[in-house]
């Protein structure tokens, strides 16, 4: 009896151990450090500062295709300079997109799509997620939309890819949407780098006018392959508001703590290696361009990358020789002594102290683009006004956009009033006269001036004539690549998407880019 007793007493006292002991339990295992929930103002800073346009994502294909800048070398930077699918650059964009600014841009919605507290932040991310999106498809045609992003969310560990008009048809949706729900007057949203960031105490508004300008670039998209869809928003757009001056533009600035990704490219390992293309240099040049002073440098009588110095630099326009296309370092010696130049690195750079500085801004969507793709509404009959007169506004808001980089880089006003009084809309050439100026103002925005450069066929440049290039029927890549881990992971989905696009080739067309 004592024994039961004894034992009695042995399980009451365990018990109340036990009991004890998990008082607080959750408290001492949970990390008072680690992170157990994000801000989504915080995902949405990163997906606007970690998409900024940089190297691999930027220079090593669009940049180069639309004749904007090149380099004769091989090897990492092989791609749009030899005509070549480098798959190991291709998927530099679908990384970025897909492992940082889609994830965290889906999370945040996710977190708080049924909060009414929080209408304006879920505003900012639907418009921040489709613009991440339009670049994703522009860039590849279809790609995982509906379901990106969802691996953790909804266990959706192999995406299915999306016909890009399917993806069109939701990007309209949510840019008029989200761009309609923003106000001012609901939950304020002090902590986002776009506008708040850089002191506009409106933001909301801010934000709501660069929705409408990426509505409006949304729907020009579709000009060839569904142009009632494309007036539609295109009127939508500019009555909903679009952006009223340069402190609209949607850009991130660098500065030591976060540095330009492709500027410190441009200054490193990469500095000897890119050149201004001869098809920019020579249109600025034949058109008294001043913004050319501001963009460009030359290293007069270079005969080596050692001769890349500061006593030897040039920025007088009159002086700079663009580099062409179609060949590489081992090819070009006849061009080199044809053109006068000491050696392949005595042709014009963008100027890395300056437009390509480590801590030089990136532009994501500009008041000047805007301006030019309104411009082109007004031609095309869609919206009311004096197309000319917006294209002049648009040329003068890029020359003076300029004034925000680093350096000597202001067009002076007396060159931009005498540049605009040669530069009116042609009669009979008004698409092609927009369109080359977007080419300008969208100068090192690769995947938007790539893309407008399909859209719309300007401006008019030679392609790449490069013997060893890989295209197979077109004369420029109209797209990238998957990433070979789709292959290899995803390769159901991305069959199917392969079937109903076409080859994963350089030269398939995306669904808006036709003839």
């Amino acid at each position: 009896m004592k024994n039961i007793a004894k034992y009695i007493s042995s399980t009451f006292l365990i018990m109340a151990l036990l009991i004890s002991c998990d008082d607080g339990f959750d408290d001492l295992n949970t990390d008072k450090v680690r992170l157990v929930s994000i801000d989504p103002t915080y995902q949405l800073n990163t997906a606007i500062i970690q998409g900024a346009p940089g190297y691999g994502n930027n220079l090593t294909y669009q940049v180069t295709i639309v004749r904007q800048m090149i380099t004769p070398f091989a090897g990492v930077g092989t791609g749009a300079n030899l005509n070549q699918d480098n798959r190991a650059a291709t998927l530099e964009l679908w990384n970025l997109g897909y492992r940082t600014t889609i994830k965290n841009l889906v999370d945040g919605i996710a977190s708080i799509e049924d909060d009414p507290e929080k209408t304006n932040l879920l505003s900012m991310l639907r418009i921040w997620r489709a613009h991440q999106f339009m670049i994703l498809t522009d860039s590849y045609g279809d790609v995982p939309y509906f379901s990106a992003g969802k691996g953790f969310l909804e266990q959706i560990p192999f995406p299915e890819y999306d016909p890009q008009e399917l993806i069109y048809d939701d990007l309209l949706k949510e840019l008029e949407e989200a761009s309609a729900a923003l106000n001012p007057a609901n939950d304020a949203v002090d902590q986002e780098v776009m506008y708040a960031g850089a002191g506009i105490s409106d933001n909301i508004s801010a934000w709501k006018r660069l929705g409408h300008s990426l509505l409006l670039r949304a729907a020009m998209r579709l000009v060839k392959v569904n142009p009632a869809k494309a007036q539609e928003f295109s009127a939508k757009a500019i009555a909903g508001g679009i952006m009223t001056s340069n402190e609209d533009n949607a850009l991130v600035r660098h500065d030591p703590s976060f540095r330009n990704a492709m500027g410190t490219n441009l200054n490193g390992g990469q500095a000897p290696f890119y050149y201004l293309d001869k098809e920019l240099v020579d249109f600025m040049q034949s058109n008294d361009d001043p913004r050319l002073e501001a963009i460009a440098v030359r290293y007069v009588g270079s005969a080596s990358e050692g001769g890349q110095i500061p006593e030897n630099a040039d920025r007088d326009p009159d002086v700079q020789i663009g580099m062409p296309q179609g060949f590489d370092n081992t090819t070009i010696a006849p061009q080199v002594a044809a053109d006068g130049v000491a050696s392949l690195f005595d042709y014009s750079q963008l100027d890395r102290t300056r437009l390509g500085a480590p801590e030089a801004p990136s532009f994501y969507v500009t008041y000047s683009e805007t301006l030019l793709l309104h411009a082109e509404a007004i031609v095309r009959g869609w919206a009311s006004g004096d197309a000319n007169a917006v294209y002049q506004e648009a040329i003068r808001a890029h020359m003076e956009q300029l004034a925000d980089w680093p350096g000597e880089t202001t067009v002076p006003e007396s060159e931009i009033t005498a540049y605009l009084a040669t530069h009116s809309l042609t009669p009979g050439s008004e698409l092609e006269d927009i369109n080359t100026q977007y080419w300008i103002s969208s100068f090192l925005n690769g995947s938007e001036s790539w893309a407008n450069f399909r859209r719309s066929g300007f401006p008019v440049v030679a392609p790449n004539p490069y013997p060893g290039g890989e295209l197979k029927t077109e004369d420029f890549i109209r797209r990238l690549t998957y990433p070979d881990a789709e292959r290899t992971v995803n390769s159901a989905n991305l069959d199917a998407a392969i079937g109903r696009q076409g080859p994963d080739i350089l030269d398939t067309r995306v669904w808006w880019d036709v003839e």
